[in-house]
This record gives C-alpha cells, sequence and structure tokens, in this order.
C-alpha cells in the first residue's frame, strides 16, 4: 500500500496469549518509529530501531516471550517480558510489560491465550509462523560434552 499513510499502510499486529501486541505496519523509511509504527509494543514501547525492509518485502519477527508469573492465588508477581527482533535487528531487549494492550482477549495475565494475528482489512500476508515452547528454566546441572 505505498500510497497510504500512518496506520493505514498495511495494518496489522500479532497478539501474544492474545493480550500483548506487537505492531505490523509499513513503517519503512520512518527515521525515528514511534509507539504506534511497526515493531511497537502497541502504545506502550517504541522499537529501539526502525528495523523494516521496503515495502512488498517480506519482514521477519523473532519474538521471544515470558508469560506473567502468578502466586498461589493468582497475583501477578513477575510481569510478563519479551525481546523481539525484526528482520534479525533488536527491536525489544527483555522487556516488561505493565499488562495488556488495547484490544486484547482478557486480562488474565499469567494463563494461557492464543497467538492471534490481528486484520484492520488491510492487505497483509503471514508465512513460516513456528512456536516454540521453551522450558521455564534451565537445568542446574553441568552435563560434560561426550
Amino acid at each position: 500500500m505505498p500510497e497510504a499513510r500512518g496506520q493505514a499502510k498495511g495494518n496489522s499486529g500479532v497478539y501474544v496469549q492474545g493480550r500483548y501486541e506487537i505492531q505490523v505496519l509499513d513503517s519503512y523509511g520512518w527515521r525515528v518509529p514511534g509507539k504506534g509504527d511497526c515493531g511497537a509494543v502497541y502504545n506502550v514501547y517504541a522499537p529501539l530501531v526502525n528495523a523494516c525492509k521496503p515495502p512488498l518485502e517480506w519482514q521477519t519477527y523473532d519474538i521471544f516471550f515470558r508469560a506473567a508469573r502468578l502466586d498461589a492465588e493468582g497475583r501477578v508477581v513477575e510481569r510478563a517480558r519479551l525481546t523481539v527482533l525484526q528482520n534479525g535487528i533488536v527491536i525489544h531487549n527483555n522487556v516488561e510489560l505493565p499488562g495488556p494492550t488495547g484490544g486484547a482477549l482478557d486480562d488474565r495475565e499469567g494463563t494461557p491465550g492464543p497467538l492471534l494475528l490481528q486484520d484492520h482489512g488491510d492487505p497483509v500476508s503471514y508465512r513460516n509462523i513456528w512456536i516454540q515452547h521453551l522450558p521455564l528454566k534451565g537445568s542446574d546441572d553441568y552435563a560434560p560434552h561426550g
């Protein structure tokens, strides 16, 4: 959508756990991206840099997400965190999420939720979506190499 402007340029989003939106938007060439531009944690954090490729080229996101941790009573004791690479460049580095972003399915942090792809009616395509569950922590044991 090269003729479009602002939020009309391929607007979409990736919702982690259905609660935290990473903005998808054609922000190519914008010198200082803001909290609503491509790669932003929508209305919370602007990306560190603009890592967008030109329009009509495939963009990549690598999203590393750690869900909020709850205590025995279900209260959040550690906020959700994420790191995002766009086109191989770090645009968010282990940021703490203060809570769900706008448009979230619910506010039940720390509980499982879906990966959602937002549709604003703009022509946006997704491919090669991989989800890998990670262990809560690495091993405390030393494993010698054989």
